[in-house]
């Protein structure tokens, strides 16, 4: 049976869009005052090798594919070698390698393919479908890296939910000395 982990980049304030900028929003390129983000990356690339799959809404996956599929090196070359799942409606042909399109009912896919897939299955950004995957108890880790910034406007990793959602730390350090790397498992 699969795991489904939840991986994003936060701000303290619970923002989690546009990170790099490239969206317009007035404080968005948040994750690029990092000085130095060699540790942060080698936290990345082992997560990602311990993956089996990953899991991505339609715009995420569109900007991982362009980000990744031109490049090479380690963190790379694991993100376009991994099989890839997007939840989307209007994705038809996906050309980024080993990508899958599912169906509309997402809830469904979702859970058939995490009895099919023996291993993490990684969700990257896609806070809307984080939301859907929480609502439906089907997170089974949330991994934050929270970066040392408070934006005071944007879209948050966490929307409204129909009921509580009680969560425990299971794990907690300190990256590149400044962001937090919190791991958190649902309450059983």
């Amino acid at each position: 049976m699969g795991k489904i982990v939840m991986s994003d980049f936060v701000s303290l304030d619970g923002v989690v869009q546009d990170p790099d900028g490239k969206e317009g929003f007035r404080v968005g390129g948040w994750f690029g005052r990092l000085d130095d983000r060699r540790e942060l990356f080698a936290v990345k690339l082992d997560e990602a090798l311990g993956a089996e799959a990953l899991l991505l809404g339609r715009r995420s996956y569109e900007f991982f594919a362009a980000r990744w599929q031109p490049r090479g090196g380690g963190l790379a070359d694991r993100l376009n070698n991994l099989p890839k799942y997007v939840v989307s409606s209007t994705l038809r042909d996906p050309d980024w390698t080993n990508t899958t399109v599912l169906g509309r009912d997402a809830v469904a896919d979702i859970s058939m393919l995490k009895r099919a897939v023996a291993g993490e299955i990684l969700v990257y950004a896609s806070f809307q479908l984080s939301r859907t995957l929480l609502m439906h108890d089907l997170v089974d880790e949330i991994r934050l890296m929270m970066l040392p910034v408070v934006l005071g406007a944007g879209a948050r990793l966490f929307g409204e939910t129909r009921d509580t959602t009680s969560l425990r730390l299971v794990d907690c350090r300190t990256v590149a000395d400044d962001i937090a790397l919190l791991t958190y498992q649902p309450r059983d």
